[in-house]
């Protein structure tokens, strides 16, 4: 038995606002044949599907078998679909690739029954409405009658209590319509049906009671129902849910009757996943390497803050604007001075690195989060030298080019002012040592493992300069000397040797003396001042 009482259904869009269904309430036996009737829009369709719980209502109360519907979980909405209630469309709604009395067998699969019990009661559905003759056809070898035969079998195969039909005739013929009428008149001996048409006169032919509808209210009711109240328990009506087993089997059903459209989709997806998969490839490795190629740039040629800051842009732009500046005055025998050495100087500034070191050290400072290493050059370069056969040569800092007005990186000079005019071979290696292995291969030897051991660093494709080879004594710096000095006399340097060609082993095992700056210096007690003995060869 169905209560409806005050049923309220309003559907917005926008600001527009549609009331579907405007305080109805009905009561309908336990077996009967009730026909909704009205226009189009009165809310006949609204109705069926509130009472089918296919839509849910907004105000109001529907009870079903004395229990309010106002308690229902998803659960048991979904239980009373598939145990309570079935449903005929009108338009059939069937599935194309399968059978009749697979189709039929659907509603059995989602409600948890066994195969063998599934085919026997669909076989007797299809029985019941006279088609077991065409059981194992498909829908589209059928009539449009027999189909919606198939829609009705479908609907009583799980014996419902509630049979709601929405226009079952309304696509069919005259004949066919009165035959489909003919079968739910005699559904309805012992169970309830609903039936929502445009019909009056099948409803008055068949219909055992008539509610009319008009604007989402009832008009008229040729049979009204008042039931006694009886005490309700609310319960869970059965299973509604297939087992994986069947979700798998019919899964694999419907990929198989329809394989072309399958492989299609296969296929598109795996474009599409193989196309996502490489652009993030691609992705990945631009990532990589623009990273590798910054690391690699940056050991080659790290940041550096010196203790003198040089404005070059500026310095340019102030020389390049005064070069194309007239003469402001008009008198064109003055001169107007060009400003060369003030621009530089007033383009350099001092820098406080002892408070740059300060900050980076403190706790405030997040830096260490963004480099791989900080290092501290505090001009302090030690002599080295390497003994020759007879004497001894000064290979760090380099004096052979002294005649030409480059003393070397002494560690005297300014910072900024000896990077561009340094012309030595040995420089300090990066305190970090993983840092400065992995911009390296090593190719013989070991890696150095105390302060007075060094390594030769090859250029990408394993080549040394000539500097290096006159330091490490394996080409005659005699040969630099006498290009040196050819060179600041103004004379032609042509005798130049041919690139030579050396083995790994060459350079192994090659020895310099290393002698701090402070050993050059002793304390006269008499005068209270410390001597630099740099220039005494036999103190050296």
């Amino acid at each position: 038995m169905l209560q409806i009482q005050n049923i309220r259904k309003v559907y917005k869009t926008g600001s527009l606002v549609q009331t579907a269904l405007d305080g109805v309430s009905l009561n309908l036996r336990d077996n009967e044949f009730v026909a909704i009737l009205g226009p189009s829009g009165s809310g006949k369709t609204t109705l069926l599907n509130v009472i089918g719980g296919l839509d849910r209502y907004d105000s109001g109360e529907l009870a079903i078998n004395g229990v309010s519907t106002k308690k229902y979980t998803a659960r048991d909405w979904d239980s009373y679909r598939n145990h309570t209630v079935g449903f005929v469309f009108q338009s059939y709604n069937l599935i194309p690739h399968q059978n009749i009395l697979s189709n039929v067998e659907l509603a059995l699969t989602i409600g948890g029954v066994s195969r063998r019990e599934r085919r026997k009661r669909a076989a007797d559905a299809l029985r019941q409405v006279g088609l077991s003759e065409h059981m194992h056809k498909k829908p589209a070898q059928l009539s449009g009658g027999q189909m919606q035969r198939v829609a009705i079998a479908r609907a009583l195969v799980n014996d419902p209590d509630i049979l709601l039909a929405d226009e079952p005739p309304g696509a069919l013929d005259s004949d066919t319509s009165l035959q489909v009428m003919d079968l739910l008149k005699e559904v309805a001996r012992d169970r309830l049906v609903v039936m929502v048409t445009h019909n009056p006169e099948l409803a008055e032919q068949y219909a055992t009671r008539i509610v009319r509808l008009k604007d989402g209210k009832i008009t008229d009711d040729s049979d009204p129902f008042d039931p006694d109240a009886e005490q309700a328990v609310h319960k869970n009506m059965g299973r509604s849910a297939m087992s994986l087993l069947t979700a798998l089997n019919l899964s694999f059903h419907n990929l198989w009757t329809k394989k072309v459209r399958t492989l299609l989709i296969a296929f598109a997806g795996s474009i599409g996943i193989i196309g996502i998969a490489m652009i993030l490839a691609m992705s990945n490795g631009a990532n990589e390497y623009i990273r590798s190629v910054e690391e690699d740039s940056l050991q080659d040629y790290p940041l550096q803050i010196t203790d003198t800051s040089f404005n070059l842009t500026s310095m340019y732009a102030d020389s390049m604007a005064a070069a194309g500046k007239s003469a402001s005055t008009e008198d064109e025998k003055s001169v107007e001075e060009w400003r060369t050495i003030t621009n530089m100087f007033s383009g350099m500034n001092k820098n406080d690195l002892k408070s740059l070191k300060a900050y980076f050290e403190s706790d405030e400072c997040d830096i260490d989060e963004h480099v791989q290493s900080i290092e501290y050059d505090y001009n302090i370069v030690p002599r080295i030298y390497r003994q020759t056969e007879d004497d001894y040569r000064q290979v760090n800092p380099d004096t052979s080019f002294s005649a030409l007005g480059f003393s070397g990186t002494d560690g005297s000079s300014n910072g900024l002012l000896s990077t561009f005019t340094s012309t030595d071979s040995f420089f300090p290696m990066s305190a970090d040592e993983e840092l400065f292995q992995s911009g390296f291969d090593l190719k013989a030897g070991k890696w150095p493992e105390s302060y007075n051991e060094c390594v030769l660093a090859l250029s990408s494709n394993g080549r040394v300069s000539d500097m290096s080879l006159y330091a490490m004594g394996l080409k005659d710096p005699k040969e630099l000397e006498d290009m040196i000095n050819k060179f600041s006399e103004g004379k032609a340097v042509d005798d130049i040797s041919e690139p030579g060609h050396y083995e790994y082993d060459d350079f192994i095992g090659i020895e310099f003396r290393m002698v701090s700056v402070t050993d050059f210096y002793t304390y006269d007690k008499s005068y209270s001042v410390w001597t630099d003995h740099s220039g005494d060869a036999k103190y050296v």
